[in-house]
């Protein structure tokens, strides 16, 4: 939003905000006049002085450039030298907060993670990286190293210079989208890790998370942090105090939206169905794989499959997918063979929750399925079980009513978007 024709008292100060959840938060803690400020680095001051201006957030790169236009600021603030909430005073004067302990200290609670008695790695030395390191600190870390691109201390010698870590904690970019996937540490080489945290949110889940969930350490992800930095940033705003309770609640309605319902199984088990019923429950657009196949590659199925090859094929699902896996709170559904292209996993589980929906062999459909006319389906099924065992978070049987199985779906979503923000469990196999 160009600050000079708004009037929006509050909002969210940086220099690329496109793909920025802040305005959705605060509106879902009472603020809807909230707006994304992309300024440039020469018109701060100017920004700054902007009379209609009462209450800012404060985002990369600017958590210590707005430091030289407060006049005070809050103890935490000026011990971190960072500060990301920003209130302007009756005076006019602006006073700086650094709510982003607090929330970093949520986002490590709803891990299971602590930094008492850590040897604590940071990745990335910026703004968000100082208030890490500050807390750390505080809260008992037996060592805090702070690793660079370009620092004594870089990507090519973590091993060797910090072979005892036990705690990762990544504050760059490395991994947000749109170019995710990446990660700057390979996990397997930190022989005494134990847990691992995020400060990125989008997507839910990076490729340093999702290595960490197969390795079997403990991991915070990036969302609770953004939410409950809000949070604090509103009570400031305001002057008002917001129940753990309200910031669990919007945190898991929240999450909820923003995630993907993932749909894998064997050809002809209900897939389609089963996501065209959620999508009429849920209000959320569907996506099928096999119609943006066609749509994209102007080709029916069966035609690229005679004509060039499952080989072919699976290259353009594998880019069809990854693309339509970083559109989110979707209902997605995927081809039978899917999982049959290990790279489409990670894809998948950026920002989804995979089920697997099963049906007894009899009753699958195989018209216009090549490889489950061209096979033995006990055979193909057999082959793409423990694929679908790898990929899936749950399996639903699909064997009474699509209604039923669209609710299991459902239901089983919901208890586990609460699960990441209370102490309930999530619902087991249905």
């Amino acid at each position: 939003m160009d600050y000079r024709n708004s009037a929006t008292p509050f909002g969210l100060l940086g220099e690329h905000l496109g793909h920025s959840a802040s305005p959705e938060i605060h509106a879902a803690f009472g603020n809807p006049d909230y707006a994304l400020f992309e300024v440039a680095p020469d018109a701060i001051e100017d920004f700054l002085n902007m009379p209609y201006l009462r209450g800012l957030n404060v985002t990369i790169p600017y958590k210590q450039t707005v430091m030289a236009y407060c006049r005070t600021f809050s103890p935490l603030a000026e011990a971190i030298g960072s500060v990301n909430t920003m209130i302007r005073e009756k005076d006019g004067s602006w006073t700086g907060y650094n709510t982003d302990a607090y929330g970093l200290r949520y986002m490590m609670q709803r891990g299971g993670l602590s930094f008492a008695g850590q040897d604590v790695l940071v990745l990335g030395n910026g703004g968000v990286s100082k208030t890490i390191q500050a807390v750390a600190k505080l809260d008992g870390a037996a060592s805090v190293s702070v690793a660079s691109r370009s620092g004594a201390l870089n990507y090519d010698n973590l091993v060797q210079s910090v072979p005892d870590t036990t705690l990762i904690v990544n504050a760059t970019p490395v991994g947000m989208y749109p170019k995710s996937g990446e990660s700057l540490v390979d996990l397997r080489e930190f022989p005494k890790l134990s847990g691992v945290a995020e400060v990125i949110y989008n997507p839910c889940r990076t490729a340093l998370l999702q290595q960490a969930q197969q390795l079997g350490l403990s991991y915070a992800v990036g969302f609770p942090m953004l939410v409950a930095q809000a949070k604090q940033a509103e009570e400031l705003f305001f002057d008002r105090e917001i129940s753990a309770e309200k910031m669990a609640e919007v945190g898991a309605r929240l999450q909820r939206d923003c995630e993907n319902i993932v749909l894998i199984g064997m050809p002809g088990s209900g897939k389609t169905t089963i996501g065209q019923r959620l999508a009429e429950m849920t209000g959320r657009t569907l996506m099928d794989t096999d119609a943006e196949i066609v749509r994209t590659y102007k080709m029916e199925i069966p035609q690229i499959f005679s004509q060039h090859g499952e080989a072919v094929f699976r290259e353009m699902e594998h880019a069809v997918l990854a693309k339509a896996a970083q559109t989110r709170g979707i209902i997605l559904v995927t081809g039978g063979g899917a999982v049959t292209t290990a790279a489409n996993e990670s894809p998948l589980r950026e920002n989804g929750r995979i089920y697997e929906i099963a049906r007894p062999l009899g009753r699958l459909a195989r018209d216009g399925r090549p490889l489950s006319m061209q096979n033995d389906l006990s055979e193909l099924a057999a082959r793409r079980a423990p694929l679908y065992e790898k990929f899936r978070d749950l399996k639903i049987e699909n064997t009474a009513s699509v209604d039923m199985a669209a609710e299991a779906v459902w239901r089983d979503f919901c208890a586990y978007t609460r699960h990441q923000w209370t102490e309930s469990e999530p619902a087991g196999d249905a």
